[in-house]
């Protein structure tokens, strides 16, 4: 074993935080779901303050109500929910799932994609959207531009899990794990929540607020989706791939960086469509 993997002189001691915020009898309340759970509510929160303020829509014609946010809560939720469990036994661990099919719906025991989450919620809008007669990049804008706040809440949660844990590292702001062997290693959970959620909601923040590109229909959920994608690749270089897959292509490739690569290309897609025309109100 090669001398960077050894502990460095100093490394940082593993917060002591339990998993479970509170127990009574079998029911458990864990830092990992309040994090879905205020997450989408800040999402739903954000959603109706967007909507509600007049000066960052075309002529000042609101696209939705925020009774329609409400009305979509419950979609986000499924959507969040299916997406996540479906694209995690697609994408991640296929070959359990199949030699155990009942575990499809021991949903408790965790296993959750972003990317089959994103896919979830994206079926969900063009669903509600289509439902209700709103613009579809209108209602992908609405919804992405609160999603980084969520993001970087559930990234937080990862780390007080002790899981998604990154690469043996020396460097002084490395843990040592508790379930991630004698090693220190990078807290690319700490990585990803200041990319994915303080950095992407302050980009998407000066976007809808400052630069007023939800009247380009587009750029927003397009910047989301190219500021994630970029984000979760760059990460990748630094977070230990899921055991059960391993890297992918020689030995550096993996599967999040595969997911995400195609969002990159799709979000800049999207922005270059988005800057080249103007939201019309709809009809």
């Amino acid at each position: 074993m090669t001398d960077y993997l050894m502990l460095p002189l100093a490394v940082l001691p593993f917060p002591d935080i339990d998993p479970v915020i509170i127990q009574i009898g079998p029911l458990a309340i864990h830092w990992y779901g309040l994090g879905y759970v205020v997450g989408i509510l800040f999402a739903w929160w954000y959603s109706r303050r967007l909507v509600a303020d007049a000066r960052l829509w075309p002529a000042g014609v609101k696209p939705m109500t925020p009774v329609d946010i409400d009305d979509f809560l419950v979609w986000a939720a499924i959507g969040v929910v299916l997406g996540g469990q479906v694209g995690y036994i697609l994408f991640y661990d296929l070959s359990r799932y199949i030699a155990n099919p009942l575990d499809i719906l021991a949903v408790w025991q965790g296993g959750m994609s972003f990317h089959g989450g994103f896919a979830g919620v994206t079926i969900a809008m063009i669903l509600f959207a289509r439902s209700r007669g709103i613009a579809i990049w209108t209602m992908f804008d609405v919804i992405s531009a609160g999603v980084p706040v969520g993001l970087g809440l559930v990234r937080l949660t990862n780390f007080i899990n002790s899981e998604l844990w990154g690469r043996p590292s020396d460097l002084p702001w490395s843990f040592v794990f508790p379930n991630g062997g004698p090693l220190s290693r990078h807290p690319s959970q700490l990585y990803e929540a200041a990319l994915e959620g303080l950095v992407l909601f302050c980009v998407l923040r000066l976007l809808t607020h400052t630069f007023l590109k939800l009247k380009n229909p587009g750029v927003v959920s397009g910047t989301f989706l190219a500021g994630y994608g970029l984000s979760r690749i760059l990460v990748e270089f630094f977070r230990e791939p899921d055991q059960q897959i391993g890297y992918l292509a020689g030995g550096w490739l993996t599967m999040g960086m595969c997911l995400s690569a195609p969002m990159v290309l799709f979000g800049v897609w999207a922005i270059r469509r988005g800057m080249s025309q103007v939201a019309r109100s709809p009809a």
